[in-house]
């Protein structure tokens, strides 16, 4: 436990996202080194999907996934280390929603809300993102974890844009041996 830790565990969900070099590779590493952290462990992961770009169009295609996690840190000390994370990886901020090695966000964890320069939880625009609210729906148990269950599904059955999204491999998360089955 590090000393900004607290000693209470929450359950925090966080989209996974990468269109450039080995995209899958990428998304492999970045579940690999949260669940290295000592305050946090990958509890489920879904599939991975291939998705269009969204905003800034003119780019390669994403793959996109979701993890759920167990941390003992605070919302904004997930955060730091899902931005170390992407920096780790290579992420480079040139053009806003551009092409990116990795993008982590933290969509939710344990119903709390935070609304300061730095993050906003729930994550504001993730209601309006198949390409998030498909690998969550994947990972979120029904009837749990304060209405996120119901949020998910209500607000995947009346977006537009799920037809972007094509299934490209299931995941099997395994801290062991690694998230993908053979």
């Amino acid at each position: 436990m590090t000393a900004h830790s607290t000693s209470e565990y929450s359950e925090a969900y966080i989209a996974l996202g990468a269109n450039l070099g080995d995209r899958e590779q990428t998304l492999l590493e970045a579940l690999t080194l949260l669940d290295a952290h000592p305050d946090i462990e990958v509890l489920r992961c879904s599939s991975l999907y291939e998705t269009e770009p969204v905003g800034y169009v003119d780019q390669p295609s994403f793959l996109n996934m979701a993890a759920a996690v167990q941390t003992r840190l605070t919302p904004e000390q997930l955060l730091t280390e899902l931005l170390d994370i992407e920096n780790r990886l290579g992420r480079v901020r040139d053009i806003r929603w551009g092409p990116r090695t990795v993008d982590l966000d933290l969509l939710w964890m344990n119903g709390q809300s935070r609304d300061t320069e730095l993050l906003q939880l729930p994550h504001p625009r993730m209601g309006e993102r198949a390409f998030v609210l498909v690998p969550l729906s994947d990972i979120v148990p029904e009837g749990e974890l304060s209405g996120l269950y119901t949020y998910v599904h209500s607000s995947l059955s009346v977006l537009d844009g799920k037809d972007g999204i094509q299934l490209w491999k299931t995941c099997n998360w395994r801290a062991a041996s690694g998230p993908f089955g053979s």
